[in-house]
């Protein structure tokens, strides 16, 4: 690979993690936000190999001459007079990192994927009286099929996430997408809602109500389903990728 391109392909990364990790938030479409540090050190790391990349190609044309390439055309040429068409191949991602940024996963995602199982809580502690109850959609799900004092019948609870339409009964999800690690090991957790209105697909909404009695509660019959009370449009959080409570929507 010549210099020059060499020199441009780590300068682009190395710029694109340093725009999507350190001056934006981008980088949460990604990876969890703990991985911010290694990101941005990562993408300093590129810039400065770059410029040492250049410095060095200065100095060797200054010492010979002339450059590399050149020291390759005419002492190899046959070998390596140009550059490897894979080498252009690595440009479009490159630039696409520094440009461009694709789409957070959303309700395209959340469709296509079966709700994920909650693991066990091996004991529940007792509900606080806060009407209505705050729970992430896997405390939801948790209290619903795995807790046998039925604690969650009858509370009024408030649930956090995205739209997925449903098309059946005026059925709909509010969903929750969760990484470990990367984008690569998204996960989606579901809870059924009935309402009236269908809010458009990927809107946030907070959604108030109780559980749909079905099936056996604290057991795996029992639906992870929700009669909504009241359907609220709420701001994006920053970092969605996770089931974490939001702030209670003030007014």
């Amino acid at each position: 690979m010549r210099r020059a391109l060499r020199m441009t392909l780590l300068l682009l990364v190395g710029a694109g993690l340093l725009r999507v990790a350190l001056f934006t938030d981008l980088y949460l479409r990604y990876v969890k936000q703990g991985m911010r540090p290694l990101l941005i050190a990562s993408g300093a790391l590129l810039v400065l190999l770059a410029a040492a990349e250049a410095v060095s190609g200065a100095r060797r044309r200054e010492d010979d001459g002339h450059g590399d390439d050149e020291e390759q055309e005419h002492g190899h040429g046959h070998h390596a007079s140009g550059t490897p068409w894979a080498a252009w191949l690595l440009l479009p991602p490159a630039l696409s990192l520094l440009l461009w940024a694709p789409p957070a996963l959303g309700a395209y995602t959340a469709a296509r994927q079966p709700a994920q199982p909650v693991t066990r809580a091996s004991d529940f502690d007792p509900l606080p009286a806060t009407s209505p109850l705050p729970l992430t959609l896997s405390d939801f799900t948790r209290r619903v099929r795995q807790d046998d004092t039925q604690a969650i019948k009858g509370r009024v609870v408030r649930l956090t996430g995205f739209v997925t339409p449903g098309g059946r009964d005026g059925d709909w999800s509010l969903n929750r997408i969760i990484i470990s690690c990367c984008a690569a090991d998204a996960r989606t957790v579901k809870v059924r809602v009935r309402s009236p209105h269908t809010p458009a697909a990927d809107t946030w909404v907070t959604v108030t109500g109780t559980w749909r009695p079905g099936g056996t509660l604290g057991t795996a019959s029992a639906p992870v389903a929700l009669e909504a009370r009241s359907v609220r449009k709420v701001a994006k959080p920053v970092n969605a990728y996770t089931d974490a409570l939001l702030p209670a929507p003030s007014g």
